[in-house]
């Protein structure tokens, strides 16, 4: 490749910040050449705008949203799951986040599709080295999840060396705020040290239903009482934030009502959701505490006729922003979870699910197993935004509050 004379003076001043700052040039270098891979720069005019980067004191990993194509961005509001106990050079999830820079992944400790323990978690050690692999090869840092309620809903399990964890309903049964400070803890602590950094935990469904199969016969709420909840999600949420973790509250609107599973087929609230499951996030949306908040896969007519409430516009922007003033980074729930595999088409979910006001989409590959889940995500996600149904806006939007997220956790600069 030929070389203009302007880079060609560049080229040695270029070689002498490289050796004197080489920690911040690699750095800087992972996210050009990144950019250089979807675009015609070459990599002359590269070294002059890394140079002119330098001197100007500009080196950020957490560009603005103007920075980088659609493409990069799109998979930065993705998340993935995938299968080993360590990287390898032939999984998809390499691919994901060194080609795509998918913006986050989850760990399990089960493979539902097999329905064997072939997935993630093994050891502690052996986490922590999976979660710093993942992290060396990832340009912009990882947003690294795990869902660990505790009791039946955790995936660092006593079995394979983890502490022994208690359910929700156990501590909210206790309701002793000092236990549930000392759990929260000795949990989150763990979680720091070995990589994660999200949690999708507490739950804050109340206990309306405790023959729900998925929230009341699972001991997954703190309590009917939102004031229960409340008290006991604030200190989880204190706890995580004290760790640099971040929580996940969920699922909003509330799905502990329902009568059937959203894992396995649509769940539909309408009849039995009461406004009253909204005070924990209305509790919550007052303080200072740094938290996410989940999707429920779940209809309720009540707040929209047509769409669940992932893809609902009135519900996940409407109520949560725009009435209970939620600011904060909103995921949703499995993608590939049946009541929206079976009833949405992949486009039309990704579409309504992101113009409803969704910053991160979960593709956990633990419903179904896609492993080219995120090219495809990302493709549609590009297209959807030429064609104008989904605005570049809202794209920025997202991609902004993802990288805002990953700023307070301190991933980014």
């Amino acid at each position: 490749m030929g070389c203009d004379s302007l880079s060609c003076v560049i080229a040695p001043k270029l070689l002498m910040f490289m050796l004197n700052f080489h920690v911040l040039f690699e750095l800087l270098l992972s996210n050009m050449f990144n950019s250089i891979r979807h675009s015609h720069m070459t990599l002359c005019t590269a070294a002059f705008i890394c140079l002119v980067t330098i001197q100007t004191g500009c080196i950020n990993q957490e560009s603005n949203s103007e920075e980088f194509s659609i493409e990069q961005k799109a998979a930065q509001l993705l998340m993935v799951g995938f299968k080993g106990f360590e990287m390898s050079d032939t999984s998809h999830v390499k691919r994901d986040i060194e080609e795509y820079g998918v913006g986050g992944v989850i760990l399990f400790d089960f493979d539902v599709p097999t329905g064997t323990p072939e997935r993630n978690i093994k050891s502690a050690d052996q986490v922590e080295q999976l979660n710093r692999s993942l992290q060396e090869i990832s340009s912009i840092p990882l947003l690294i999840a795990v869902d660990q309620e505790g009791g039946r809903v955790a995936r660092l399990k006593a079995a394979r060396g983890f502490p022994a964890t208690v359910s929700a309903e156990y501590l909210g049964d206790l309701n002793n705020p000092d236990s549930t400070r000392a759990y929260t803890i000795e949990q989150t602590e763990l979680l720091a040290n070995i990589g994660f950094n999200v949690n999708f935990a507490p739950v804050v469904d109340l206990n309306t239903n405790p023959e729900n199969p998925v929230i009341g016969q699972l001991d997954r709420s703190y309590s009917a009482d939102p004031d229960i909840v409340t008290t006991h999600a604030s200190i989880v949420i204190e706890e995580h934030q004290n760790q640099n973790l971040l929580p996940v509250i969920k699922h909003f609107p509330g799905h502990g009502s329902a009568w059937n599973d959203s894992h396995v087929g649509m769940a539909d609230v309408t009849d039995t959701w009461e406004e009253i499951e909204l005070e924990p996030y209305r509790n919550l949306s007052q303080t200072d505490f740094r938290f996410a908040v989940m999707t429920a896969h779940v209809m309720n007519s009540n707040l929209d006729e047509e769409l669940p409430a992932t893809l609902s516009r009135n519900v996940q922007t409407g109520l949560l922003r725009d009435d209970i003033g939620f600011r904060g980074m909103l995921f949703s729930d499995d993608m590939q979870m049946d009541a929206i595999r079976s009833f949405y088409g992949l486009e039309f979910s990704i579409e309504h699910a992101l113009n409803a006001g969704v910053d991160m989409l979960i593709f956990a590959n633990n419903s179904v197993y896609q492993p080219d889940i995120v090219p495809d995500a990302v493709k549609i996600i590009v297209d959807l935004v030429e064609t104008g149904a989904v605005s570049e806006e809202r794209i920025n939007e997202a991609y902004e509050r993802v990288m805002e997220t990953k700023r307070q956790l301190g991933l980014l600069d």
